[in-house]
């Protein structure tokens, strides 16, 4: 789950080198929280106009999870 986040956040930046995933542990409800970080001058281009691709990197990683019977969520730092 981890290197698809990468993969889709790398292929949107300039700075693909500056992409980092943190992973925090599952919570109480079971959901694994993954933190997106990003150049600064990068992060326009990860949430987009009115935050459309940040939503469709959530649909994709939520697509991802459900196969794996696992609930995720992302936050982009």
């Amino acid at each position: 789950m981890k290197e698809l986040l990468i993969s889709l956040a790398s292929g949107l930046v300039e700075n693909p080198d500056a992409v980092e995933v943190t992973v925090d542990e599952p919570n109480a409800e079971g959901v694994t929280v993954y933190h997106l970080h990003v150049a600064e001058n990068d992060m326009g281009r990860v949430i987009g106009k009115q935050g459309r691709i940040a939503n469709a990197i959530r649909v994709v990683m939520r697509a991802a999870a459900s196969r794996n019977n696992q609930s995720v969520s992302v936050e982009i730092d």
